[in-house]
């Protein structure tokens, strides 16, 4: 990640308030960043934009 650079994690809009298993996404400068919204300090993983595109497809077949 860049230095200086602000990271702005997103939730899915089908998340809802109550806890459930929701993934965060951030564009980290060197690949997307995916992280547990309730655990966000707990770390992340990284992924390439294509990889995360492949993911996204298969997710909405």
């Amino acid at each position: 990640m860049e230095a200086g650079k602000i990271v702005i994690w997103r939730k899915s809009s089908r998340s809802t308030s109550t806890g459930g298993e929701c993934v965060e996404v951030a564009d980290l400068g060197e690949g997307i960043g995916l992280r547990d919204s309730k655990d966000p300090v707990g770390g992340h993983l990284v992924v390439t934009p294509e990889s995360f595109g492949a993911l996204i497809a298969e997710l909405k077949r």
